[in-house]
């Protein structure tokens, strides 16, 4: 076999580690996650809501959330009205096309979220990870390094 086919191998195609490992925390995430009746996105969502209210910040726009849950627009107004069915955030006006309508936890949203912090927190403790707070402190630095690089890429 040529060695340019040895990829599974390779020490030097590390996003491709990266992407074998992505599919193994997302089953361990799918699994977290289920338990505390949230998606990944839906909790990316109530955690910006809540870090920008505990920091007396205002609410943030479709935009703002798409950004940080990394979806499109849309796909963050559909993931709101969700939300909002299900009672875990409140809009705070009309909203609607070109309208920012604040946004706002409600007290099942809160407890939603204060269900899944325990079990997304035990997921990413260091020790799970089989590495050292110090070692796990480089990996997050490494992988936003290369997230930011690849997304600058895009733009």
């Amino acid at each position: 076999m040529p060695d340019s086919l040895r990829i599974v191998q390779d020490d030097a195609v590390p996003l491709w580690e990266l992407v074998r490992t992505a599919h193994v925390v997302a089953r361990g995430f799918h699994r977290v996650f289920a338990e505390a009746g949230l998606t990944p996105t839906q909790f990316g969502v109530l955690a910006e809501i809540a870090d920008r209210e505990r920091a007396g910040a205002p609410s943030p726009s479709q935009a703002e959330l798409a950004r940080v849950v990394l979806l499109r627009p849309q796909s963050v107004g559909e993931l709101v009205g969700d939300l909002v069915g299900r009672g875990l955030v409140r809009r705070d006006g009309p909203g609607g096309r070109g309208r920012r309508a604040g946004l706002e936890l409600t007290a099942d949203g809160r407890v939603a979220l204060d269900r899944a912090w325990p079990l997304v927190r035990a997921f990413n403790a260091a020790e799970s990870l089989g590495l050292d707070d110090d070692r796990a402190a480089e990996l997050v630095a490494m992988l936003r390094t290369v997230r930011e690089s690849l997304s600058a890429r895009e733009r």
